[in-house]
């Protein structure tokens, strides 16, 4: 295959979903998480729950870096902007994302800070060097696939020598927070979800690798299969998962493996690692406080570092009480468990940070399975 519309050939997927209905064995139900938010939009995009079989079933796991952002950083991140001297530079989808308090950075735009949605680290940089009077900050959020752009924008502003160029870094890993999925309450103890297999994420795979994953396939004797975006990477990665459960295999396999090798972006790895390290912890939307899940800058780097310039101390804040987004990132509740998905809550108007994000999973089910609800219910009528 050369193109992209060749991934989506409803006929291909069709045969895959044949055989995936084939070989699931009718007495025994298969539950596989996709953690990357990628995933879950196209999941709900194609419709692809509706082509497999009733005991073949995905939870939406908590793969969008967006809807993981915890209410604390939100709230530095709008007090950070709210300074006269500083101008905040974001990604456009964590404009409406809100805060502890009902701000959102799109409200204290509207108010008067001075916030500008940028498409890349480069369009923050081009700002402080056109602007040396105004101390620019870089909202730094997402998985692997995000930290080398913040990388190489701290290199390039180390080299320049710009002294008005700083960076917010909220970058989070994504081995950890699977540990922690498997790991918590929900899935040793209480039975709240039972996890049978991963869908390993595609993007964040290309830079580290399928080698992280190892871990998991071995320590905790679950399969991942790790697949691109497109509906055909999604139906055979879930089809690699069922033979494995059949098999009694707990293996790592690679899908992707057009974009994803063994050891990933060497180079970009050691980009990465020159410039951060390791925080002790970081709170997780709907996880809590994971160990060794994200990065901070290095000492080298500090001079750019926004948390140590402004000092910036996190002071943890609480989501909305009515709001189900953390038991929904955790996988033990459907956006459709919420009370109030697609009433007070809307793209539009969201109350959680899962209806900001296209990748979230209560934008991608308003988006796309809303509908299909819809049509069951009047089938069943």
């Amino acid at each position: 295959m050369k193109y992209v519309d060749e991934y989506r050939n409803g006929k291909l997927a069709s045969a895959i979903a044949a055989t995936i209905r084939a070989e699931a064995r009718p007495e025994q139900s298969y539950r596989f998480m996709e953690f990357c938010g990628g995933h879950t939009h196209a999941i709900a995009r194609y419709g692809l729950e509706d082509l497999l079989p009733e005991n073949v079933r995905m939870i939406h796991g908590p793969g969008c870096p967006v809807c993981v952002l915890p209410v604390g950083r939100m709230d530095d991140a709008i007090k950070l902007a709210q300074r006269p001297d500083v101008t905040l530079c974001t990604y456009a989808d964590l404009m409406r994302v809100p805060s502890s308090n009902g701000m959102s950075l799109l409200k204290a735009k509207a108010a008067g800070a001075d916030i500008r949605m940028v498409y890349s680290t480069l369009d923050a940089l081009r700002i402080a060097r056109e602007e040396p009077a105004r101390k620019v900050v870089f909202f730094a959020i997402g998985f692997e696939t995000t930290t080398p752009p913040t990388a190489i924008a701290l290199l390039n502003a180390q080299s320049e020598g710009l002294k008005n160029f700083f960076v917010f870094c909220n970058h989070v890993l994504t081995p950890a927070a699977i540990q922690n999925i498997l790991e918590s309450p929900d899935v040793r103890e209480l039975g709240l979800i039972r996890i049978d297999g991963f869908i390993g994420p595609a993007h964040v795979s290309v830079v580290i690798g399928a080698g992280p994953y190892e871990f998991f396939a071995e320590e905790f004797q679950k399969p991942v299969v790790i697949a691109g975006f497109e509906p055909l990477d999604v139906m055979q990665a879930v089809l690699m998962l069922v033979r494995q459960v059949n098999d009694g295999r707990y293996e790592v396999e690679n899908e992707y493996i057009r974009a994803v090798t063994p050891e990933g972006n060497l180079k970009a790895q050691d980009m990465v690692s020159r410039i951060f390290e390791l925080r002790d912890t970081f709170e997780w939307r709907g996880l809590g406080q994971v160990p060794y899940s994200a990065l901070k800058l290095r000492e080298e780097f500090s001079a750019f570092d926004a948390e140590k310039v402004f000092d910036i101390r996190t002071v943890p804040a609480k989501d909305n009480p009515a709001c189900e987004c953390g038991a929904i990132l955790r996988g033990v509740k459907k956006p459709t468990d919420c009370k109030l998905f697609g009433t007070l809550c809307t793209p539009e108007t969201p109350m959680g940070s899962c209806m900001v994000s296209s990748e979230g999973s209560c934008a991608a089910h308003w988006t796309y399975g809303r509908f299909r609800d819809a049509k069951q219910e009047r089938q069943a009528s």
